[in-house]
């Protein structure tokens, strides 16, 4: 609730804001601006309630709801981001004295003019972009990867958030997309879901599809939706979870361990016996041979690192999503995205699938990885 509270003050000061600069200072009449003062209000109870109501209506019912608010809530940060912009604009004219009643009034009518415009043009862009999934292909070379392994292949997929924008029929596109690239396992990294198996099993049934193997570790996003039910939910879709264990592959009498762990907030979401436990996963196996772990958050490479962990693949961050408005993400994780080497350990973070909040992505792209390995021996 913490965070819904902080996210819902984010909304009232933008709204506020947006009226000081895009209403009160723009228009003239009294009736034009409680015009504009109702419109932000229904607005902002739009994306309030579409913040509110994640756990009160089926996917069904919220997915009007959350189009219409969270498209709005991108939009208004993106508008309150030039806006304050064009506040530098407003301190030059009133440091160089030219700041008449005339001047400014045309400055905050075009800033405004302008905010609306990117706001518009950077959202609509987000919005298709987010709909384009697309195959990141990257190889990683690690050291005590037998060459019998050489050319392993791991299709990773994070963040789905199946959910009221993210449904079945989008799950079915991914499976189809993951079955064509022919990976030898498939990686599910967490938050695949944003609701319980009552509502939304129906949803994650296309993983059945999948051809390959198929391996989940939990995500923050699956302790708000019932993470004790879809745990025992995904094996009958044909999906392991591995809750900090592992699982030994084998070609011939070469071996690579492929080990999961809960997410990192697993502890203190009160669901028994959960909880991020890398020694537990890693115990008596062979240290000899390579470890690749799967894990939700970039953050515990440092874990990965100190237990010479060879490769370690994420998800989360959502490679910042709307960009540059949630690099803050980067005061909590390592990186948002991509292939970085941490002490002995490779990491890898995939910008994901859906997305949380704004149906929008905004310099992040959407990705199913396929992660070639390659034997260093």
């Amino acid at each position: 609730m913490g965070f819904v509270a902080g996210i819902l003050a984010l909304l009232a000061l933008t709204h506020g804001y947006l009226y000081l600069r895009v209403v009160r200072d723009v228009v003239r009449s009294r009736r034009g601006r409680v015009t504009g003062a109702v419109v932000l209000t229904v607005l902002g109870l739009c994306t309030a309630g579409a913040f509110l109501t994640r756990r009160v209506l089926t996917a069904e019912q919220a997915a009007p709801l959350h189009h219409v608010g969270y498209l709005w809530f991108a939009l208004a940060l993106y508008a309150a981001l030039v806006l304050v912009v064009g506040e530098l604009l407003r301190l030059v004219l009133r440091v160089t004295g030219r700041s008449s009643p005339e001047r400014r009034r045309f400055l905050a009518r075009a800033i405004a003019g302008t905010a609306g415009v990117v706001a518009l043009g950077t959202v609509t862009y987000g919005a298709v972009e987010a709909r384009r999934p697309r195959v990141e292909r990257r190889e990683v070379v690690l050291d005590r990867l037998d060459p019998a392994f050489d050319g392993f292949t791991i299709a990773t997929v994070s963040d789905i958030h199946l959910g009221p924008l993210v449904d079945g029929a989008d799950l079915r596109g991914f499976v189809a997309t993951i079955n064509a690239a022919g990976p030898d396992v498939v990686a599910v990294v967490g938050d695949l879901v944003d609701g319980s198996v009552a509502d939304l099993g129906r949803y994650a049934a296309p993983l059945r599809e999948l051809t390959a193997d198929t391996y989940f570790v939990t995500g923050n996003h699956e302790y708000f939706s019932g993470a004790a039910e879809w745990t025992q939910f995904l094996p009958t879709l044909g999906v392991r979870v591995l809750r900090n264990e592992r699982v030994t592959l084998r070609r011939g009498a070469a071996t690579l361990d492929l080990a999961g762990c809960d997410d990192r907030t697993a502890a203190a979401s009160g669901v028994p016996g959960h909880g991020f436990d890398l020694d537990r996963a890693l115990a008596g196996r062979d240290p000899e041979a390579p470890v690749v772990l799967l894990t939700h958050q970039p953050v515990m490479v440092d874990r990965a690192a100190r237990a010479g962990v060879d490769l370690q693949i994420s998800g989360h961050t959502h490679g910042g999503q709307l960009t540059p408005l949630t690099h803050v993400a980067l005061l909590d994780q390592p990186v948002l995205a991509g292939l970085t080497r941490i002490g002995g350990t490779w990491l890898y973070v995939t910008r994901g699938l859906g997305f949380w909040g704004p149906p929008v992505r905004v310099g992040s792209p959407p990705e199913i990885t396929l992660l070639t390995l390659r034997s260093g021996r």
